[in-house]
């Protein structure tokens, strides 16, 4: 039997699969199973940083693989507290503590989880718990029910109803909106600085600074979810950080891009002080309040400590920010007027089509045309939204790999015959 056979008879349809079977990766590279190569600029979704197989994240995996693969959180295990200290000294800069989860999604309702519990220790002014947090349109969040709640798009939502409650989803970057929104039970805000799976929508500094200020006057815990933007894809260890440096959260969940691979994501929560006793924010969440079975083993800690000091010694965020200007100067030399935009930043970027000039026949969106045809000619990218497909190289992607990613699009998107 095929895969497709296989996947077809044993596997739950929950993912409209593209007609691909990749099988083996190298570095930007990527073969499939009739052995046809492509330049991946999708990396499982701004997952593999390093690209594939980097030799110094399956050295750190093989190595470990060796010596002591799993065991319990009950217990202390040297590289958990080692990665917890990388990303508290280098990467966000300030004091706070991490838990480490499997992915995005657990990440984000450990921050749910958080807020709810400052909401307890912090009540309305009648006695009762604040829980609610606002969250906006077109994020995401994450597929478990509490991360799903909190995602700002119905179609992710659809026929799971009862959905969690505690959750409001208001305009992005419209600062009005969001100051009339504040209510006696709100008790956090959460936001991702760039929003990649609902079409790579960045905040503006002015946004982010005035859900700061808001957060400051209504005694609200600021979150930013970073799981698809942190860890160097937008230019900074920290994306809020391109937008708005002055600004410090409350909690950031991560995942994708820090363990290059492996299953592996974190939140952290901040050291500051949320009473006249002292106790921190990162006091929320004590003995018995959250856990993680396999979250922050030591082959995933191992990994990610590599993918992260890598990324660090070798200063690629700043290369995110060369090539962002490399793709800008080359889209806009060529004035197509089928591409509106490009947004994002770094190596998060998206390229908005104008639907009106891509023939799309039904149950198929400008963006999956577009995709698609991008796959035919040997380069991988994801769609993000109907209209926008984005471009997540590895953050050590080279000029000549953008050089030849940057023709593909370009002879695509002219062959479509909507160039003029």
């Amino acid at each position: 039997m095929t895969t497709s056979d296989l996947y077809a008879k044993h596997v739950l349809p929950t993912y409209g699969r593209f007609p691909l079977v990749p099988v083996r990766g190298s570095g930007c590279r990527l073969w499939d199973e009739t052995g046809k190569s492509y330049l991946d600029f999708c990396m499982g979704i701004a997952v593999c940083s390093l690209g594939h197989c980097h030799p110094r994240l399956v050295e750190a995996i093989r190595h470990q693989a060796g010596e002591l693969m799993h065991v319990s959180n009950l217990y202390q295990h040297p590289l958990q507290a080692e990665l917890a200290e990388e990303i508290n000294e280098h990467h966000v800069r300030l004091a706070g503590k991490v838990f480490f989860s499997n992915s995005g999604a657990e990440a984000n309702d450990g921050l749910i989880k958080a807020a709810r519990r400052f909401g307890l220790k912090r009540p309305q002014p009648d006695g009762s718990q604040r829980y609610e947090v606002l969250t906006f349109l077109q994020s995401f969040h994450g597929r478990t029910l509490g991360s799903m709640a909190a995602t700002g798009q119905a179609k992710i939502q659809e026929g799971f109803d009862p959905l969690l409650p505690g959750f409001r989803h208001l305009p992005f970057n419209d600062i009005a909106a969001l100051e009339a929104a504040i209510r006696p039970e709100t008790a956090a805000i959460l936001l991702e600085p760039i929003q990649g799976e609902g079409g790579v929508n960045c905040a503006t500094p002015e946004f982010i600074r005035a859900v700061a200020g808001i957060c400051e006057k209504h005694d609200l815990l600021l979150f930013f979810d970073e799981v698809q933007a942190g860890f160097g894809r937008c230019g900074d260890a920290m994306a809020w950080r391109m937008i708005a440096p002055e600004i410090e959260p409350d909690g950031i969940s991560w995942a994708k891009g820090m363990g290059g691979g492996v299953p592996i994501g974190a939140f952290w929560l901040s050291d500051r002080a949320i009473d006249h006793d002292g106790a921190a924010v990162s006091s929320l969440l004590g003995p018995g309040s959250h856990g993680s079975t396999y979250g922050g083993n030591p082959l995933v800690c191992a990994a990610s400590l590599a993918v992260l000091q890598e990324i660090r010694e070798k200063e690629l965020p700043m290369n995110a920010i060369l090539q962002e200007v490399r793709i800008r100067e080359t889209v806009r030399s060529w004035k197509l007027p089928v591409i509106t935009e490009v947004r994002g930043q770094g190596l998060l970027l998206g390229i908005a089509l104008d639907p009106a000039r891509i023939p799309a026949p039904e149950g198929k969106t400008p963006a999956l045309v577009v995709v698609n045809k991008l796959m035919e000619r040997g380069l991988i990218v994801p769609p993000a939204g109907p209209n926008t497909f984005r471009l997540l190289p590895p953050l050590n992607v080279t000029d000549d790999e953008v050089d030849e990613a940057m023709a593909i699009i370009h002879s695509v998107l002219e062959g479509l015959g909507i160039g003029g």
